[in-house]
Order: C-alpha cells, then structure tokens, then sequence
C-alpha cells in the first residue's frame, strides 16, 4: 500500500468510473485497474461494488475511504511544512503587530519582503499586545512586534529588541493648555486622557504623576485614527507613539504638549519596541528573513521614525 494507491482510490470515488479517474491521473485505464486491484490484494477486501454502475465503494472501501482522505492529506501538510521550514520560495508567513509597529515599520519591511520573496504569502494580525500573546500561544502567528516589558520576563517568550518608539502627549489645535505659557502635570490631569491600551508600567508613571494609588484612562482605544478624531474634536489630551501623528503634527491639528516637571525623555512612558516569539521554538527561513527586513527597514536614515527623533 502506498500513497499514490490511496489517491487513485479517492479519484474513483470521485468520478464513479475507471476511465475518468485514471484520465484525471494520467494513467492508462488497465494500469490504474491493476493499482485498485493491488491495494484490495494489499488488504484482503473488496472495496468498489463493481455491480453497480455508479462504482460505490462497499462498507470496507467507505472505512478505508476516510483514512485515505487523512493521509493523504496529512502528508500534504506534511510536505508544506517542511517546505514552509526549509525553503524562501515558497509557504506562508504569519505576524502580529501592535497599532504602533503597524503605521510605518511593518507595512515597509512586508512591501520590501513580498518583492524579495513573491511566492511566500504573508499574513498580517494587527492588534493588542494581550491578544497577540494569545495569538502566539495558539500558533495563529509565529512572532509580533509590541512592547517587549510584558513578554521579557515570561520564560515562554524570547524578545528581541528594535528602537523604542516615543510616546508624546498631544492635544487639538486651539486647546486651552496652548494658551499658558508653562504646563505642569496637574494641568494635564484636569482633562480627560485618550490612549491606546497601554503597558502597566506607563499606567504606574501616570498614576504615580496623578497622585493616585492607580490610575486609568477616560478612553482607551486601539486605532490611531479614531484616537486622533476624537482630541480632534474635544479637549481630550492623547497619549500614543509620536510616528502615528506625524501628518497631524506637521499640519498643526495636532500639538504636542511639554510639562515643565516631565523629562521629556522619560524612557518608561515610550514603546519598548521588539520581535516577540516562542521560546524554544525554531522559526520559519520566511521569519527569520521578515525579521532581518524589519531590522533592515529600521535602519534606514530616511525612515520616518529617524525623522521623528530628530525633533
């Protein structure tokens, strides 16, 4: 018995006829015969009703229909995965981003990868941090880019860090903070605050600034878009990475807010950027080479990021 028996078997169920099945293999009719014949031989049972001119398979040819059908689709599994783990011109990708990593660095380093690999498909989950854990877990994805602080210390996770991405504070234009000459962060406080879910550890700066034993934002919201309408069109203030309102800044919708008792570089209020996957778990060449292009991309001199840092 072996698999090419098998697949001539789910092709007579398929087409009810010797002629048409051994046509769609492209074998000649007595040899593809001989091979139904061989495989019964092999396992002691009639497995077509010849009397009947559909060509129904009996009872024992509908039990070893269904086995035939798992293995020989699990040896296709088989052969993509190896494939998918040994070759760059071929399989698929899967990645996670956070909304932060998703404005400019992954959709770079993906147009660059699909024109250096076109046969690998790739495939994109943006989302939070918490559900692309989960989603890694699952196996839905083999890494994502996000803030490392939650996934360093958590031995089923190996991290790999890219350049921080700068949290700024933000408001509309027109705001009434834009009219005081200095800003503390207690005028801060007097507003509500719109962020995207952010990290415990930005949560206990804020909290720790607000004289509060915690502290939570008024909205919490993942799409940078509907972050920004929403200061937009209140006097929300925004907190989110700096590179996601780049076009709203230069345009002066958008103004980024300084507090005088703030560093202006306070690393734990940034995005700890990194490559987070399984630990233990050997990634795909087609990883390996999206996260080489996403290294790549990041050191570029003209990559938006760079710019952004420059101010």
């Amino acid at each position: 018995m072996d698999l090419r028996q098998l697949r001539y078997f789910i092709a007579l169920n398929e087409h009810r006829s010797f002629v048409r099945a051994a046509d769609a293999m492209g074998i000649t009719q007595p040899a593809f015969s001989r091979s139904i014949q061989g495989l019964e031989q092999e396992l002691g049972c009639v497995l077509v009703d010849r009397a009947n001119k559909d060509l129904r398979p009996t009872p024992e040819g509908q039990v070893v229909l269904q086995h035939a059908l798992s293995l020989v689709q699990g040896a296709a599994l088989l052969s993509h995965e190896v494939t998918r783990m040994t070759k760059l011109d071929a399989g698929e990708v899967r990645l996670g981003s956070d909304a932060v990593a998703a404005v400019h660095l992954v959709p770079q380093a993906m147009a660059r990868f699909i024109t250096t690999y076109p046969k690998v498909r790739t495939g994109l989950q943006v989302d939070n941090w918490e559900k692309l854990g989960r989603s890694l877990n699952r196996e839905e994805i083999e890494f994502f880019i996000a803030d490392v602080r939650h996934f360093e210390a958590d031995p089923n996770f190996q991290t790999q860090a890219l350049t921080p991405r700068r949290n700024v504070f933000f408001c509309r234009a027109g705001h009434p903070l834009l009219a005081k000459d200095s800003l503390s962060t207690n005028d801060l406080f007097g507003y509500p605050l719109a962020t995207p879910l952010i990290a415990p550890g930005i949560r206990k700066v804020l909290a720790n600034l607000s004289g509060r034993i915690d502290f939570a934002p008024a909205i919490e919201i993942e799409q940078f878009a509907a972050l920004a309408s929403i200061v937009l069109q209140s006097d929300a203030i925004g907190l989110g990475a700096e590179d996601a309102f780049v076009t709203a800044f230069a345009s002066g919708e958008l103004n980024v807010l300084h507090w005088r008792n703030l560093p202006h570089n306070l690393d734990s209020l940034n995005n700890r950027c990194g490559v987070i996957s399984r630990a233990g778990v050997r990634l795909s060449p087609a990883a390996k080479a999206l996260i080489e292009t996403l290294q790549a991309v990041e050191s570029q001199a003209d990559w938006p990021a760079q710019t952004s840092r420059s101010h």
